[in-house]
């Protein structure tokens, strides 16, 4: 497991943080093998490490412009992907889902990471 998933020893000082800790890398290894099933039903030959570094750059970030009122207009985008991340995604049916519709926040927020503030 540790081959697949790239884990290292990670030390904890309470029970509660083992269990969790093995819970989460159980869950990451479900995660791999459905994955790995699915690939070799719909796109026999790739590996899930290639699928991934794949569809890596498809990243959700929010727009930010302020408006002349003291709010803002936020707006939640996905990018656009590729032709080969296109067929990535034909091959194992998936599809994204429509861009998520603009917000307007009264109370400035602390800004986060991934948020484009223009």
């Amino acid at each position: 497991m540790n081959s697949e998933l790239g884990l290292r020893p990670i030390y904890h000082q309470l029970g509660h943080r083992v269990e969790a800790h093995i819970l989460v890398a159980f869950l990451a290894y479900c995660l791999l093998v459905t994955f790995k099933s699915r690939l070799q039903a719909l796109a026999p030959g790739l590996t899930p490490r290639a699928a991934l570094e794949a569809l890596i750059p498809i990243q959700m970030l929010d727009v930010v412009f302020p408006t002349t009122d003291g709010r803002r207009l936020v707006m939640p985008r996905y990018t656009q992907p590729t032709a080969e991340q296109k067929l990535l995604l034909h091959q194992l049916q998936l599809t994204l889902p429509d861009q998520p519709p603009p917000k307007i926040q009264i109370q400035p927020e602390v800004f986060a990471p991934g948020m484009l503030h223009l």
